[in-house]
């Protein structure tokens, strides 16, 4: 369905409210269509449901906007840490619900991919799925604009640097999966590839600031759902899942 004039114009002045607490960083950010009005970031593994709802009263009294104003919840679905993930998704649908308003699902490899700017043909986003596995995804731009070129996927980094080196183009590789396997992608991709360059740690977990930035374009598209329509990126089932399984089979 098209959008009439006045719901257009609505959602380009939308504040969104981002959450992201897919990884060991939690961070939270206020977009107002223009511009980020107000972010905060924290590394931790550990406190993530802590640490949220004090950063998201921040950002808040950072930017003068009152919870009430937001329009938008985005949220990163993942994949990344099960337990990071639940408290970012259930987070965002609470106060979706609490306020009525829609969520922008968001995954983790497309916020890395984003926050990037290269001149290299392919961007992988790496992260660490620890196990020594690693999440990937390929990307490279086409008329100006981010495109995904290769489905999410879990597994070893050799399995990651076989999809890379099967392109066969100058790469970046974005993420902590990228930094914690450095060694092992440089020895396997530099012979081969024509360029390859490793994202610095700065760019190594997703964040809210460009959540929000990539939430405000897809509101304008209507690439939003319902609360009850939420769905985390799960490429491998929990560690209580897969110890569980273990135990039994034993």
């Amino acid at each position: 369905m098209g959008q009439t004039p006045q719901f257009a114009s609505a959602v380009v002045s939308m504040i969104i409210l981002g959450i992201d607490t897919a990884t060991d960083a939690v961070s939270v950010a206020l977009h107002d269509g223009d511009v980020v009005l107000a972010s905060s970031e924290i590394r931790s593994d550990r406190q993530h449901a802590e640490a949220l709802t004090p950063m998201i009263d921040f950002v808040c009294k950072q930017a003068s906007v009152e919870l009430w104003d937001v329009g938008g919840i985005a949220v990163d679905i993942g994949p990344g840490l099960f337990t990071g993930m639940r408290v970012g998704i259930a987070s965002a649908q609470a106060i979706a619900q609490v306020i009525d308003v829609p969520i922008i699902p968001v995954t983790s490899l497309d916020i890395l991919a984003s926050a990037i700017q290269t001149s290299n043909d392919v961007i992988a986003s790496v992260v660490d799925a620890r196990r020594g596995e690693v999440y990937w995804s390929l990307y490279r731009m086409t008329d100006g604009k981010l495109k995904q070129v290769g489905k999410p996927q879990i597994g070893s980094p050799e399995m990651c640097a076989v999809d890379v080196l099967d392109r066969g183009q100058s790469t970046l590789l974005v993420g902590t999966g990228a930094l914690k396997h450095e060694t092992e992608f440089r020895e396997r991709l530099n012979p081969v590839l024509p360029a390859l360059e490793i994202a610095e740690d700065k760019y190594s977990m997703p964040l809210a600031s460009t959540l929000v930035e990539i939430a405000h374009e897809r509101a304008l598209r209507g690439e939003w759902v319902q609360v009850d329509e939420v769905v985390p990126m799960y490429l491998r089932a929990p560690d209580a899942e897969i110890n569980w399984a273990t135990r039994s089979a034993q």
